[in-house]
């Protein structure tokens, strides 16, 4: 266990995510772009016991793990209590480069966002598999639950798609953000990002949640003014009542999916066009940014 991991092992684990993100290869769009994926990220924690986790089974479906579980069900012969447990959450912005593509773009995704969609969430397995290996190497059991092999799917009563694990949740209790119109996650480095995180058995502080309502970053819930993703979906995904999730990912597969095969010349899709354009491209919008 080195010095630094004893002294603060927030600061420890937030500066193996930032330099792997700042310094490593892996952090790449590849192809024609050899430059980086993502922008450097923020990182924010939670308790394994955070009462919010228990009301994700209520609010996302009964399917969505507590931190408890997916620990248990990784590492059944580890006897652990929920209070034991740190949820590791990060966000990683998209670059202005990707973002200034996708901007001008109507119909499809730009090039460099659907690389950032496929190859750039290469880059976020890796990272998961890192945060990984250099806790359990530090002698701390840990699981990236996305990767967990009994990670799934689910079809949700009020959400229509869920999955066992959220992301964006992870992070939303983590206080790195909070959810707009489109179900975008609204964070300080903006909506334009993607993120992930890691359950271990780790004493580390809470990030504070800076806010209460989970869409008060959102300027059409928060101010009732906005909605200027409703008019970036190309397929009218979005409107005043939400996002219709069926419509979205009618429009990514096979409409996006065959864009990018023939014109950017590999397996991708994408969209993103409700994250750019927008006052929370890149930040928390106010209401001067409208």
């Amino acid at each position: 266990m080195t010095t630094a991991l004893k002294a603060d092992p927030a600061a420890w684990i937030e500066n193996t995510i930032m330099d792997f993100i700042d310094q490593s290869l892996e952090n790449s769009l590849q192809g024609p772009f050899q430059e980086k994926a993502f922008e450097n990220p923020l990182v924010g924690f939670s308790r394994g016991d955070d009462p919010i986790y228990e009301s994700y089974k209520e609010y996302v479906g009964p399917f969505h793990w507590t931190p408890l579980e997916i620990f248990t069900l990784t590492f059944p012969g580890i006897s652990v209590s929920a209070g034991e447990l740190a949820v590791i959450s990060w966000i990683l912005p998209q670059t202005r480069a990707t973002k200034a593509d996708n901007r001008r773009q109507s119909t499809f995704p730009a090039e460099r966002w659907a690389r950032a969609r496929i190859f750039g969430e290469e880059v976020n397995v890796k990272l998961r598999n890192r945060v990984v290996d250099v806790l359990q190497k530090a002698g701390y059991a840990a699981v990236a639950p996305m990767l967990a092999p009994t990670w799934e799917r689910k079809k949700s009563d009020q959400y229509v798609f869920a999955s066992t694990w959220s992301e964006r949740h992870a992070a939303y209790a983590a206080g790195l953000g909070t959810f707009g119109l489109c179900d975008g996650l609204i964070t300080p480095r903006g909506k334009a990002m993607r993120t992930g995180s890691v359950v271990a058995r780790i004493k580390i502080p809470p990030t504070p949640r800076p806010y209460s309502d989970h869409r008060a970053y959102c300027l059409f819930y928060s101010q009732g003014i906005c909605g200027k993703c409703i008019k970036r979906c190309p397929v009218g995904a979005l409107s005043e009542s939400g996002h219709d999730k069926v419509k979205c990912l009618q429009h990514l597969k096979p409409a996006t999916a065959e864009y990018v095969k023939a014109n950017y010349h590999f397996d991708g899709y994408g969209c993103g066009l409700c994250q750019v354009g927008v006052p929370c491209e890149s930040g928390i919008p106010v209401g001067d940014d409208i």
